[in-house]
């Protein structure tokens, strides 16, 4: 009967209680009222930080009706009048979401938002204590009150529920005004001043790194949610707060050596992969394309928004996977899988490998922002450098991470960063002793390397070497996955390809990621060298370098038809671009890769990208391996099935390249069946009829 609160789901002030049902039984519904209650009752030794008088007389009211409840209870009721029922009813749906109030009244990640809310939570409890009044007035009038003492004790809660203001707090309002005024300050490019920001933090008791963290990423998540909505009323608001958290979180607890320890803890997320999960697994069913808006419909089937509505929109009134008609088109927005493709693609500081993968991070983040978050951003950007060039070892190192969760999914936050300055005493830090420290640095300039301006400051202040330097004598591993993550956003500038491969250390340290046991790492260092071939340069040094024969070696280990890694998929991309040449084609072959190939490319089970650099693969092989590579093509009879499922299903990219293979294998068979009809013809003209 009782509604749980997810707070997964449920926005902070939505209170979507569920009326009972009208079947149930009025001694289950008692039962279940006293239940509630006393989950109420059991805040009274809970913190509120926001609306704690609010919070306390409702309580107390609750807890005085309790005694009431009991006393039906202990009746027996088995029959009562319908009007009872439909009271108790709504004592039922009230207490529901006075349960939901002062969970969000206690919430500890929401003390900001709830505070500058508190008009709104005011008047929330104001009502829910009318609707309680008015329920227990009726419920009077018809005689459910019991003995003289309980309804003495049902009208002090009516009284005192009619005549309580439920207004917000003086401490809240002059708290409330405080953080407006920071705000206005913002925007009109003001520093604020440390005490304003510690003694709003010290009324909401955020005492701590860590828990100033935990506010921001609740107002992000509510962000997104309020984005979702059609009038986005709060979004600005939110991101303003947001900004303003931020900012304390750099400036307030910048000397709390205490924190450092939990920083590096935190960043340890940054690194968790989801192993479980394939990069088609976040795929659109409808155009196979990754979903920047997932939605679910009513058959629980999920889509990208833009795809399903254009379905609909169509005329279609069916799931385009079952075909099952629908009663309701309503698109549900998939929070969860959007927070798991935001975490895939752009909030590990890894680097997104195949091309069609890239598109998901223009889109991954909710792009928003506000007068006052962008005034803030830019004072921030500023006080995190001088403390990366002034500051104490810890400060500098605190920066370091700072930046490093600044510039993991803005854009606007890395060029504020970059025009700061910040890449020349970023560059400095990766050679510190402290390994925390030097990796948080190279984190940061992985992101700003995302940034066209940010990629020429970094060449032009020498850090291509110190970047390479980190890559092959990093003391830590994650310090080097995050170089090689670096070094595929600068290859992605023509002529600082090519200077990145002319440093002797670079690919030898790619190679020794490869052949570590990290997944990012290896991840990280294929999409590297996937972007240096792009120049012709260098294909001869990952030759030489033993990569072909490395990536095969993996390939055969590591590929089942019943699992398909990522790392066998980005490896095929690899050796694509490397049979594109005549000396890497050779080099493929002779390492013994075409069974393998051939085996994926046939499997029922291929992931789609897979599947196009198999055919990518077969076709450059055909073309520089010559007949007796065709030759083998066309003796594998399941291939011509897979080119064909290719051809009508593929991408456009991969179909054309299908129907070129089909056409290769083709132009084979009738060369061979001419060849022999020759041959025939031939022998036939020795033979002479006597």
């Amino acid at each position: 009967m009782i509604s749980k609160s997810n707070e997964f789901t449920r926005r902070i002030l939505h209170l979507p209680a569920i009326r009972p049902c009208e079947s149930v039984s009025l001694s289950t519904l008692v039962t279940s009222l006293i239940k509630l209650a006393h989950s109420i009752c059991s805040f009274k030794s809970k913190t509120f930080f926001t609306n704690k008088k609010n919070a306390s007389v409702s309580i107390k009211l609750i807890e005085t009706l309790l005694v009431f409840l009991q006393e039906i209870r202990n009746t027996n009721p088995t029959t009562s009048e319908p009007s009872t029922f439909l009271c108790l009813s709504e004592l039922h749906f009230v207490f529901q979401k006075v349960l939901f109030l002062l969970e969000d009244c206690s919430r500890a990640d929401a003390r900001l938002w709830m505070l500058m809310k508190s008009e709104k939570a005011s008047a929330h409890f104001r009502e829910l204590m009318r609707a309680i009044a008015i329920a227990l007035d009726v419920l009077d009038l018809v005689g459910g009150g019991g003995d003289n003492e309980v309804q003495e004790l049902v009208d002090l809660v009516k009284k005192q529920a009619l005549r309580a203001k439920f207004d917000v707090g003086k401490d809240d309002r002059r708290a409330v005004r405080t953080v407006l005024r920071v705000i206005d300050q913002f925007e009109w490019g003001i520093a604020p001043q440390s005490n304003d920001l510690k003694r709003v933090l010290g009324y909401l008791g955020i005492a701590t790194w860590n828990e100033c963290n935990d506010e921001v990423k609740l107002l992000e998540a509510e962000t997104e949610r309020e984005y979702e909505t059609s009038q986005k009323r709060d979004v600005q608001f939110l991101t303003s707060l947001k900004a303003f958290l931020i900012f304390c979180r750099c400036t307030v607890f910048v000397d709390t050596n205490d924190n450092v320890v939990v920083q590096q803890q935190f960043a340890g997320s940054d690194q968790t992969i989801v192993t479980c999960l394939k990069s088609d697994d976040f795929r659109c069913p409808i155009t196979l394309e990754i979903m920047a808006d997932p939605v679910t419909i009513s058959t629980g089937h999920t889509y990208d928004r833009s795809s399903i509505s254009k379905w609909f929109a169509s005329g279609n009134r069916t799931c385009p996977i079952t075909g099952e008609k629908l009663v309701c088109v309503d698109l549900v927005p998939n929070l969860a899988l959007k927070r798991l493709i935001k975490q895939f693609y752009c909030c590990g500081n890894g680097t997104a490998f195949a091309a069609h993968d890239l598109t998901i991070t223009k889109s991954c983040g909710v792009v928003i922002s506000s007068l006052a978050a962008e005034q803030a951003t830019k004072q921030l950007a500023n006080f995190l450098v001088f403390m990366l060039l002034s500051g104490t070892s810890d400060e500098r190192n605190k920066a370091s991470y700072e930046i490093r969760l600044l510039t993991k999914t803005s854009v606007f936050n890395r060029s504020c960063l970059v025009e700061a300055d910040a890449i020349p005493p970023l560059l400095s830090q990766l050679i510190s002793i402290n390994p925390a420290s030097q990796e948080n640095a190279m984190a940061g300039l992985l992101n700003l390397s995302k940034h066209s301006k940010g990629k020429k400051v970094i060449v032009e202040n020498g850090g291509l070497a110190r970047i390479v330097d980190t890559l092959n004598n990093g003391l830590k591993i994650e310090a080097r996955q995050h170089a090689a993550g670096a070094l595929f956003y600068l290859a992605s500038v023509e002529d600082y390809r090519k200077k990145i491969g002319r440093i002797t250390d670079t690919v030898p340290g790619l190679m020794g990621l490869l052949r570590g046991r990290t997944v990012s790492g290896k991840k990280n260092a294929l999409a590297a060298i996937l972007g240096l071939l792009m120049h012709p340069e260098n294909h001869w040094r990952v030759l030489s370098a033993g990569l072909v024969p490395f990536l095969v070696k993996n390939i055969l280990s590591e590929y089942s038809v019943e699992r398909e890694d990522d790392l066998v998929t980005d490896s095929l991309a690899v050796l694509a671009t490397l049979a594109e040449k005549l000396d890497g084609a050779m080099a493929v072959l002779s390492a013994g890769v075409l069974p393998v190939i051939l085996d994926i490319i046939t499997s029922a089970s291929k992931s789609r990208a897979a599947g196009e650099y198999c055919v990518s693969l077969l076709l450059s092989l055909c073309v520089n391996g010559g007949a007796d590579v065709v030759g083998l093509l066309v003796r594998n009879s399941p291939l011509m099935a897979a080119l064909y499922s290719l051809l009508a299903d593929g991408s456009t990219r991969s179909s054309k390249k299908a129907g070129s293979l089909i056409g290769i294998l083709h132009a084979f068979n009738e060369k061979s069946r001419f060849s022999s009809s020759s041959a025939a013809i031939g022998q036939e003209q020795f033979v002479r009829v006597w």
